[in-house]
């Protein structure tokens, strides 16, 4: 007896979306519910019809399947019908579920007999610099071991003069599927433990494995402008893949080092500049050191305060990959002076007697704001 379309079970359209579904659903399943229908021999039969019409057609791959295969998707417990030993006769060019699977959401179906080449491990190094070798740049030298092919054998693993066969487990494919209800779970062959092939006279240099342990030495260029846990891929300078296949990648990760008095932010730079008593008073310039040796004058206004801040445009960090260049902000520190000789503090004196309540407008303010009388 032909088994009705689901579709028609639920009363909608092939092109019903999914609220409409569910709305179609609980209408029917409202209606035919045992609980309304007491001791309905018919009712409960539509009820559980209703149940699993919405059951397969709400999941969006089994729906799939079943727009492409029917009720044959779905019979001996998800595998086709017809054909024995878990029969898939009835799916044409496809062997079996998970092709159907691949077909639909894996873009594409592998070819019979492909093996899929697993490549090499990809590798981890970690350098430190300083900011001033960010700022300009830097070849940094590695050192590290990794798998390399075996030349004895020129990776394939097996002795010289023989060759390794294709896996009878898995057929070359590198992986077994089986079957869990309505899907199939495909795991990595343990014949050949993933490599499709066996070696029945391992090469006597590697053991088989294709690749041996080998020091490698390499340079790294670090861009200038280059950021605290930046990452440069280095293709191919990971270990050897198994057998020929291709190598991984060598990841360097950089690590900037903190500056002494230099602090940074993206592109920009921030530091605080002690500056000479005198010069803060009547202004004047001073010599600001950059990154990378190079000095550049900042003038001082007159009566120059501690914690002012100037800005000095295209005097940061490069930007990575860009001409451009961040800036440089100073932020000033008035240093009084120390160590003053008995001459220093008379001509002091002397100056300091000179001045009156205009000559520290902030001092005058404080004095004036909490209701007293400033100092001078």
């Amino acid at each position: 007896m032909a088994q009705a379309d689901l579709y028609d079970v639920l009363g909608v359209d092939r092109s019903v979306g999914a609220a409409e579904l569910k709305s179609a659903y609980r209408k029917l399943a409202k209606k035919y519910h045992p609980d309304v229908n007491p001791g309905d021999e018919e009712a409960e039969r539509r009820f559980k019809e209703v149940s699993h019409a919405y059951d397969i057609l709400k999941d969006d791959q089994s729906r799939a399947a079943y727009d492409q295969f029917g009720h044959a998707a779905f019979e001996n417990g998800g595998a086709g019908a017809g054909g024995g030993g878990g029969g898939f006769g009835n799916f044409g060019d496809f062997g079996s579920m998970g092709d159907i699977f691949e077909e639909f959401f894996g873009g594409g179906r592998r070819g019979r007999g492909a093996q899929r080449q697993q490549r090499g491990n990809d590798l981890r190094a970690d350098i430190e610099i300083s900011l001033e070798e960010a700022f300009t740049g830097i070849d940094r030298q590695i050192n590290l071991t990794r798998a390399a092919a075996c030349n004895t054998c020129s990776g394939s693993g097996a002795k010289p003069g023989t060759q390794p066969t294709t896996c009878s487990v898995c057929q070359g494919h590198g992986k077994v599927r089986a079957q869990q209800g309505f899907f199939m779970v495909e795991r990595p062959c343990h014949q050949c433990q993933g490599s499709g092939q066996i070696i029945a006279d391992p090469c006597s240099d590697c053991g088989g494995r294709g690749h041996i342990q080998q020091p490698r030495n390499l340079s790294v260029t670090v861009p200038a402008g280059v950021e605290d846990g930046t990452r440069i891929r280095l293709s191919g300078e990971g270990d050897a893949g198994p057998r020929g296949a291709n190598s991984g990648d060598l990841y360097v990760f950089v690590n900037v080092r903190p500056h002494g008095f230099m602090q940074r932010d993206g592109a920009d730079l921030f530091c605080i500049m002690p500056v000479p008593f005198d010069v803060a008073i009547a202004g004047g310039g001073v010599q600001v050191p950059l990154l990378g040796g190079k000095k550049v004058k900042l003038t001082l206004p007159e009566g120059a305060q501690t914690g002012q801040q100037f800005r000095l445009r295209g005097k940061g960090m490069p930007v990575l990959r860009s001409r451009n260049q961040g800036d440089l902000y100073v932020q000033i520190n008035v240093e009084t002076p120390s160590n003053m000789s008995r001459e220093q503090k008379k001509l002091l004196d002397a100056f300091s007697k000179s001045l009156n309540d205009d000559n520290y407008p902030q001092v005058k303010s404080f004095g004036r704001n909490i209701g007293g009388k400033s100092g001078k």
